[in-house]
């Protein structure tokens, strides 16, 4: 058995390459499905659809713990996936929760009533589908007050980066920023909420300046996931081989994957 750790493309790598280097002993399988990436410009059914196909097919090859380690497939999937009810002895987890955690700093299990939290102005940077959902901005509201969330829709910058054009991926990244001070001029604090954008790190921060503290998720979703596993050791299986499935054509993924990780990462058909 393995971790399973799914994504519509190729962004959910910034996050297996964070949990395997916390997690060196557990063994991932990471599927991406590539042939229907994006997800973020799909309606919440199409996206609801092709995710529980996905984590259906990591339950099959072995994986009892699911990471949508997609923000889209987080919001606009995994309630509802919860809500009809998950098969006994699996577990999917989103990659909301280390995000919630760190920027209100209470425990996810912590159900007191909502707190006021240091930071009170966030930029909330994000694909269309997970804007609309409003999915961070409610679960948000259950454990912090006085919180404004601005959101900006990054329309393009997933393509960008998938296609491999980071010059174009760059330019899209300061537009959104431009347009998000226009809406918010100070923000203590920017959510990059696609698992895409952590690529994109440097250029966010320097967009924003020196003084917004930017939350990346891969390193927050890998302690997590980590302490989960700590309290849940069933749900790290025993043993087997790390895969990389894709529902695209897995000679070009894995190109565009060893560009992404800059090491060797060998694709097969999901």
């Amino acid at each position: 058995m393995a971790v399973g750790i799914f994504d519509s493309g190729l962004g959910g790598l910034t996050v297996l390459e964070a949990v395997q280097e916390r997690l060196p002993d557990v063994a991932f399988i990471y599927y991406g499905d590539n042939a229907h990436a994006p997800y973020g410009v799909r309606d919440a059914d199409d996206v609801y659809d092709l995710t529980t196909r996905a984590v259906e097919r990591l339950w099959g090859a072995g994986c009892d713990l699911v990471i949508l380690a997609c923000n889209t497939a987080s919001a606009a999937a995994l309630r509802r996936m919860q809500e009809k009810g998950v098969p006994p002895g699996k577990r999917v987890l989103g990659v909301f929760v280390p995000l919630i955690e760190a920027l209100t700093e209470r425990q996810w299990g912590d159900n007191s009533p909502p707190r006021e939290v240091a930071v009170k102005h966030v930029a909330l940077f994000a694909t269309p589908a997970t804007v609309s959902s409003r999915a961070f901005q409610r679960e948000l509201a259950f454990r912090a007050v006085g919180v404004d969330v601005e959101a900006q829709a990054c329309g393009g910058v997933v393509d960008a980066i998938e296609e491999g054009d980071m010059i174009l991926a760059e330019a899209l990244v300061r537009s959104h920023v431009d347009a998000l001070k226009r809406k918010m001029p100070n923000p203590e604090a920017a959510i990059l909420g696609c698992t895409h954008y952590p690529l994109m790190q440097n250029v966010f921060q320097e967009a924003l300046g020196p003084d917004v503290q930017v939350y990346s998720q891969a390193n927050l979703v890998a302690e997590s996931l980590a302490d989960y596993l700590e309290r849940h050791p069933k749900m790290r299986g025993e043993g087997g081989e790390g895969a990389y499935l894709t529902t695209g054509d897995p000679r070009r993924v894995s190109s565009r994957a060893t560009q992404f990780l800059r090491r060797p990462i060998t694709f097969t058909a999901a």
